[in-house]
């Protein structure tokens, strides 16, 4: 197994850095992730601080452990620990002949990727809110209104999770719901297979159950590391962990064994269980891609 730090780097404006393999090396001119080997009892992170030194001249200040994907190359089998990267002193510059480009989420506009790096692509433009329902608490009027007042500031990920409404009115709530998110570009997952949804959410017993993975978009909730590696199995596009904080009736997993569940997880894991908004950074520090959040996603200040 070669193991390998590469490195999300980005910038405020949500761009990333990816470099070119210079002539010489193996798959010269494809693009990918900057970063390199990590040596024999060499912590990652480490790895990665010394590896965008000595290719971009920069030194990392803030770095969020992430996702970590495998991939069988003809030269080897290789096991890519990947981290975000939000702050740096000193502006990227190659220093190995490469060359280096800021790219557009919504339209990456260099090729060839290198074929570990391109499905990272997709996980790396989910939203770090995700955004669950809760019409049976607030009432629907009041819910959709509070959807409507996020989405004008940008919310770009919801679940419908309604137990508590009736078939009829979760139905007419859900079509709400689509209608009002689409016409701001978000996505919208429900329980089941919805008209006009962009994906489902399975809960942990129906994850456990599920032969292979839907069309869309689809997610799970998640409890312990058997039911993470499934999500994994199954190449969900991500993963809800928790509860992290609080869940009535649920003992809560707290921040560490969040972290040690989630550590080297291939697809992006959301924390949650009493989380709000400023408990983002203390999730990404834990390894997770973002929060999840029913209450948190609802208050004034979010």
């Amino acid at each position: 197994m070669i193991e390998v730090a590469a490195a999300v780097i980005q910038r405020a404006d949500g761009r990333f850095l990816l470099a070119q393999r210079p002539p010489g090396k193996i798959y010269a001119g494809y693009w990918e992730f900057p970063g390199g080997k990590i040596e024999a009892g060499e912590p990652a992170e480490r790895a990665l601080a010394r590896e965008l030194h000595e290719e971009l001249g920069i030194d990392v200040r803030t770095v969020y452990p992430w996702i970590t994907r495998e991939y069988v190359y003809p030269h080897g089998h290789v096991r890519l620990n990947f981290f975000r990267v939000l702050e740096w002193a000193g502006e990227p510059h190659p220093r190995e002949d490469q060359a280096i480009a800021w790219q557009a989420l919504e339209a990456p506009s260099v090729s060839p990727m290198l074929p570990a790096n391109a499905p990272v692509l997709a996980s790396l433009a989910l939203a770090h809110e995700y955004a669950i329902t809760d019409a049976g608490h607030l009432g629907p009027a009041r819910m959709l209104a509070a959807l409507e007042r996020r989405l004008e500031h940008g919310l770009k990920l919801v679940q419908v999770r309604e137990p508590d409404l009736d078939p009829g009115q979760r139905e007419a709530f859900t079509a709400q719901v689509l209608g009002l998110a689409h016409r701001y570009g978000c996505k919208v997952l429900t329980k089941t297979p919805a008209p006009g949804a962009d994906g489902v959410h399975y809960t942990a017993v129906e994850l456990m159950r599920v032969a292979q993975r839907p069309h869309g978009l689809a997610a799970a909730s998640c409890h312990t590391r058997e039911e993470l590696e499934r999500a994994m199995a199954l190449e969900l596009d991500f993963a809800v962990l928790g509860p992290v904080l609080e869940k009535r009736g649920a003992a809560a997993l707290g921040w560490a064994r969040f972290g040690e569940i989630a550590q080297g997880a291939s697809i992006p894991v959301y924390a949650i269980g009493g989380l709000t908004p400023a408990d983002m950074a203390r999730a990404w520090r834990a390894g997770a891609h973002g929060v999840a959040m029913i209450r948190g996603a609802w208050s004034e200040s979010a």
